[in-house]
């Protein structure tokens, strides 16, 4: 039998990295992939058009998400002087995800068929 058709033995000592699990705690908590890919893709949004641009998503869970993304330092609040007007953007560490966000497209694309 060749190398690549071996079955691996496992691994006693495996354990997952905890800076790998915190990431995909973030990315993985449903929603967050869709905010940023929104952020991503429009720049910076009011809540009424993040709440547009990902419809099945309560404006309740929305906040949340939001909020938690800011805990994260991935999204920034931001507040307009002597204005109601609250916008929120991706920070530096948001935009990094942009390679992240580039290689789901692309396993997307190659694995999962169009839905009408």
């Amino acid at each position: 039998m060749s190398e690549a058709l071996k079955v691996s033995e496992p691994v006693d000592n495996f354990s997952l990295c905890p800076k790998f699990s915190r990431t995909f705690s973030v990315l993985g908590q449903k929603w967050n992939g869709l905010i940023i890919e929104v952020l991503l893709n429009e720049g910076s949004q009011r809540f009424k058009d993040l709440a547009h641009n990902v419809p099945k998503c309560s404006d309740r869970v929305l906040v949340e998400r939001l909020k938690n993304l800011e805990t994260e330092g991935i999204v920034n609040r931001l507040t307009h002087p002597n204005s109601s007007l609250i916008e929120y953007q991706l920070t530096q560490k948001g935009e990094a995800l942009r390679p992240v966000m580039n290689a789901v497209h692309e396993f997307a694309d190659c694995w999962y068929a169009t839905e009408k």
